[in-house]
């Protein structure tokens, strides 16, 4: 159900610009939004100060903002969106305000003719999932329009989430018949030996991440009545072979530890009525030595293809938290940094 109504236009008394010191004025309806809006203590207004340089007053059911009129143009932009965001239900938290600020910049940079970059939303019966980045919309974007769709790029930018939660939101609206998710049955680095229990108890630890994200767009009800019957199926790479999938949303995860051989076998496991979606990071591939992963290989041997789309996230894209994203831009310096103190001549004196 919508709450509230949308915030209305700056009125016309009040600044449009900075120039003289003025303010730029914005007006809300809901004062209940409104808190949820600007957020505990106003944190998340202090997010937006931050962000864009600005400084923004609260009065009531109106925001003054005060700083570079581009900014404070964005500023405007960002609470109206989240504002109309809150009145269709969603929740609204500081890593929301990044994403629409981020999005909001991407229409800043934009020219005329350039692809719209407003942010991309699915939304199943528990929750209403906005995308975060411009590179995430281009994803939501690419799962609407190709039946095959690669996604790369580096941990906690949303790959897999929203790959689950837009397979969901088709499972919900009749887009499809079942939903199959697949993961190849790798450890990472260790050996985990033989694990107890049935067939589904053992590929459970391998598949984790991905009923997690399940659970996380649909109801747990609805989750286990899905596995019960098949119609959710969830399932390690090997019993993939010899099957035609149709009418089904299939999603692989971690394709980076998949060979060549085992990815075309998928890849070709698509029948009729069928969306796919392969998602990987080729920067922490898990495979023994001596397997190469195929997962760029494929993307290269398909490009140009009709119904196919690549997304390549990257470090600016990471939304899990910006200590991610900090953590992957050090690794991917580390080596350049460590080649150079190997190779580098020594001096000195006797070592």
């Amino acid at each position: 159900m919508t709450r509230g109504r949308a915030a209305t236009a700056t009125r016309p008394d009040a600044a449009q610009t900075n120039g003289g010191g003025e303010p730029l004025v914005v007006y809300f309806d809901d004062i209940q939004l409104v808190r949820d809006l600007l957020g505990d203590y106003d944190a998340n207004l202090a997010v937006l100060e931050d962000r864009l340089g600005i400084s923004a007053t609260v009065n009531g059911n109106a925001v003054a903002l005060r700083g570079p009129d581009e900014a404070c143009a964005a500023a405007k932009s960002v609470l109206e969106q989240l504002y109309g965001r809150l009145a269709q239900g969603e929740i609204i938290g500081a890593g929301e305000v990044v994403g629409a600020i981020r999005h909001a910049r991407v229409i800043e940079t934009e020219d005329d003719g350039a692809p719209d970059a407003k942010a991309q939303q699915i939304r199943t019966r528990k929750r209403l999932i906005t995308a975060r980045t411009p590179a995430q919309s281009a994803y939501l974007e690419s799962l609407q329009r190709n039946d095959l769709v690669f996604a790369t790029g580096p941990a906690g930018t949303g790959k897999t989430y929203l790959a689950v939660a837009f397979a969901a939101a088709c499972l919900e609206a009749g887009r499809c018949d079942r939903l199959i998710l697949s993961r190849p049955a790798v450890e990472a680095g260790e050996r985990l030996g033989f694990l107890p229990g049935d067939m589904r108890e053992k590929v459970d630890p391998y598949l984790r991440p991905l009923y997690d994200a399940l659970y996380d767009v649909l109801a747990p009800e609805r989750v286990e009545r899905g596995l019960d019957t098949g119609v959710i199926e969830i399932a390690p790479l090997a019993f993939m072979r010899g099957r035609t999938l149709s009418h089904a949303m299939i999603i692989l995860d971690e394709a980076q530890n998949c060979t060549a051989v085992q990815l075309k076998m998928f890849l070709t496991r698509i029948g009729e009525g069928s969306k796919m979606i392969v998602t990987g990071d080729p920067t922490q591939v898990d495979l023994p030595p001596g397997k190469d992963s195929g997962l760029i290989e494929a993307i290269e041997i398909l490009r140009g293809i009709d119904e196919i789309g690549h997304i390549a996230f990257s470090k600016s894209d990471v939304v899990r938290r910006e200590l991610v994203g900090r953590i992957v831009e050090a690794y991917e310096a580390a080596p350049n940094e460590q080649a150079a103190k190997t190779f580098a001549p020594k001096t000195g004196g006797n070592e």
